[in-house]
């Protein structure tokens, strides 16, 4: 049997949290997020996935789970489908980490084994979490419901790319890719 994998970011997050780095750091979605995410579910699910994950964050979650309702399938909940750690950055404005840090976040693209953002996870880590995790899927139609940056490393690492480039490979929220 072969899979078919459908890779999902998430819809907008509250805007309390609109310019801030949120990573791993748990909110819902704003009510344009919420609208379209159910806007979303409906196509997605016509999508016909035999399996429904997300990585347990609120965010993803929703959306995953509307579409896995009405598919008629379970939504999983699997972690390793989170978002980059970024540490004590984390709930900042990406604008005060850039006052404080100046171009240190570039580290995230220029030391993806070694840089640490905020003391979280390299760059390198994330893209290893997430390809164990992608390995890890059945076969059959599975839907990920997800976030950018293990996106962007799967889609990065299955082109060939290097990490440099993987953030032009970031979906806008709510897109999606089929691998």
């Amino acid at each position: 049997m072969t899979r078919q994998i459908l890779l999902v970011r998430h819809t907008a997050v509250a805007r309390a949290w609109k310019g801030r780095c949120y990573g791993r750091s748990d909110m819902g979605l704003s009510l344009a997020g919420a609208a379209h995410a159910r806007e979303l579910a409906g196509s997605l699910a016509e999508w016909r996935p035999e399996c429904v994950v997300h990585s347990g964050l609120r965010r993803a979650a929703i959306l995953a789970e509307a579409v896995a309702a009405i598919a008629g399938v379970a939504a999983h909940a699997d972690p390793a489908w989170q978002e980059r750690d970024f540490g004590n950055w984390e709930g900042r404005s990406w604008a005060a980490i850039y006052r404080e840090t100046g171009d240190a976040m570039d580290g995230m693209i220029d030391d993806p084994d070694g840089f640490r953002p905020g003391g979280g996870e390299t760059t390198s880590e994330l893209a290893m979490r997430a390809r164990d995790a992608f390995q890890r899927l059945p076969d059959g139609r599975t839907m990920v419901v997800t976030h950018g940056g293990p996106i962007a490393a799967i889609a990065g690492s299955h082109s060939g790319l290097p990490p440099r480039d993987w953030l032009a490979l970031v979906p806008t929220l709510g897109a999606s890719l089929e691998l």
